[in-house]
């Protein structure tokens, strides 16, 4: 069986129907050339007849894109399938991605049908797209939930139609790993004509389980996944690419390989979740803030000793410079003296131990320790004013005006002004800020949580900047968040040191 795992990537179809996180066009163009420089099989560009919007951006995406297959998703109904040939005119390689419901849920409620019909349907759906495109996908939707000797003869149909690949989803994220895998082997060993086509997964984290799923799925026989940069997807998401990507590089003893260049799947990542506004939870495998961090001081001392020790992954094989070594209550010696050295200090024992008693005290008041508190505890503090501050910031912005800032921030005892536009409030904000300092700084995580309710509320920014391959982070409250941003910014931007 072939080792090379297809990557099939559906953010801007099924990633792009989260709530709030729709794209324009130049915008998914932008998503589809990182997920070409990422090395992806497949794009699926959109449902071409859903909207005039998302018809457009598969046209555009068809144009800007050389090497992936370009796909357009449609329902098993002609006008469908005419509207995806018409939009996938100008892609390179093509592929019409047609389908329809297999489970008794949906052919008996959502369809209103029967399952001889539903077959008749299918067959048809896949022979009238083999008129415009040679590649033909077929999907049954929730086959996870369907009758499998219904599936299996549904299945054999299709490929007897012309499909090149079929696409088996769990559509609700119901089955278990073991069981996803069972249906993935039923359909190879009882559909004859199995070995025409490729095997597809799709897989739902209703349940948590999509990357487990699409593992067994591909221990099974599957050779595309398809999967969504961060997980990212209708309700709890679909599996996430940069999982699958990983865990294949990880277990050499699969001897399974995909297509990805794993360097650019953290740059991948922000830019998707910057774009949809959408942020990465902290704890996210692989690209979530916290991947690669260390609180725990048995955990650090490992890492410091070997990144083996606790880190499967190097993370300079995401795009993630290194490892992160967080100061908390729970650090130990060797993650407070790791600091020190790289601040350029270097302290004996009985000096390190006395630093340390002082460091835990300070520890157990605040949630992290910083590299100030560090110059502090080691005796060094520097004289005078030596962060910015923001001192002034009034914005304009409405429905019909231009969103203009102007900031005003004191560095070393005077107060430098500059005014911008922008976006928004913030956007025009924070370009104020840039204009004003002498670095460049790239603002990689812009995170807003309430603290309390109401509209009154008291919003908590973090933010995240990169500067010369390092990163910084910044923080602040305020009931005004568009304040709460601005000071988040400069924070960030002050560690700079």
């Amino acid at each position: 069986m072939d080792n090379k795992v297809l990557i099939f990537d559906t953010t801007l179809r099924d990633g792009e129907q989260v709530p709030g996180c729709q794209l324009n066009t130049v915008e998914k163009i932008e998503v589809a050339h990182a997920l070409e420089s990422l090395g992806v099989d497949v794009i699926e560009a959109g449902f071409p007849i859903s909207s005039p919007g998302d018809f457009k951006s598969v046209v555009e995406i068809s144009k800007a894109i050389s090497n992936p297959v370009i796909c357009a998703l449609t329902r098993a109904v002609k006008k469908d399938i005419e509207v995806a040939a018409d939009a996938l005119q100008f892609a390179k390689r093509k592929r019409i991605h047609t389908g329809i419901g297999t489970s008794s849920y949906h052919i008996q409620y959502k369809i209103k049908s029967t399952p001889d019909e539903i077959l008749r349907r299918a067959a048809d759906a896949v022979k009238y797209a083999k008129k415009f495109v040679e590649d033909v996908e077929f999907y049954a939707e929730d086959a996870g939930r369907s009758d499998l000797p219904y599936l299996a003869k549904v299945i054999e149909a299709v490929i007897n139609s012309g499909a090149t690949v079929v696409n088996i989803p769990d559509t609700t994220g119901y089955c278990l790993p073991e069981e996803y895998g069972r249906i993935i082997n039923y359909l190879r060993e009882n559909v004859p004509n199995i070995d025409k086509a490729v095997i597809s997964t799709h897989c739902h984290n209703d349940l948590g389980m999509a990357t487990a799923n699409t593992v067994m799925g591909i221990l099974n026989g599957a050779r595309q996944v398809e999967v969504t940069m961060n997980g990212i997807g209708e309700r709890a998401g679909n599996t996430s690419l940069e999982e699958i990507a990983m865990i294949l590089k990880s277990h050499h003893d699969l001897n399974l390989e995909t297509g990805i260049n794993t360097k650019l799947i953290y740059n991948t990542s922000r830019l998707v979740s910057n774009l949809m506004r959408m942020p990465v939870q902290a704890n996210k495998a692989i690209v979530g803030r916290n991947a690669f961090a260390h609180s725990s001081g048995i955990h650090q001392d490992g890492v410091l000793k070997k990144r083996e020790n606790y880190e499967i992954i190097d993370p300079v094989e995401v795009g993630i410079r290194e490892s992160s070594i967080i100061l908390t209550a729970r650090s130990g010696r060797a993650a407070l003296n790791h600091h020190l050295e790289l601040l350029g200090f270097k302290f004996g024992k009985e000096e390190l131990d006395d630093i340390y008693h002082r460091f835990l005290l300070l520890a157990d008041r605040k949630k992290e320790i910083n590299d100030e508190d560090i110059r502090v505890l080691a005796g060094v503090v520097f004289k005078g004013e030596r962060s910015m501050k923001l001192d002034h910031l009034q914005v304009s912005c409405g429905k019909s005006l231009i969103p203009v800032a102007m900031v005003g921030i004191k560095i070393n005892g005077e107060v430098h002004f500059s005014t911008a536009s922008g976006n928004g409030p913030i956007d025009a904000a924070f370009t104020a800020v840039k204009q004003l300092i002498s670095k460049t700084v790239h603002l990689e995580e812009f995170l807003v949580q309430a603290i309390t309710r109401g509209s009154d509320d008291q919003g908590k920014v973090h933010i995240q900047i990169e500067h010369a391959g390092k990163h910084y982070y910044g923080f602040s409250a305020n009931t005004d968040i568009v304040t709460a941003s601005v000071e988040a910014f400069i924070d960030a931007i002050a560690k700079i040191e």
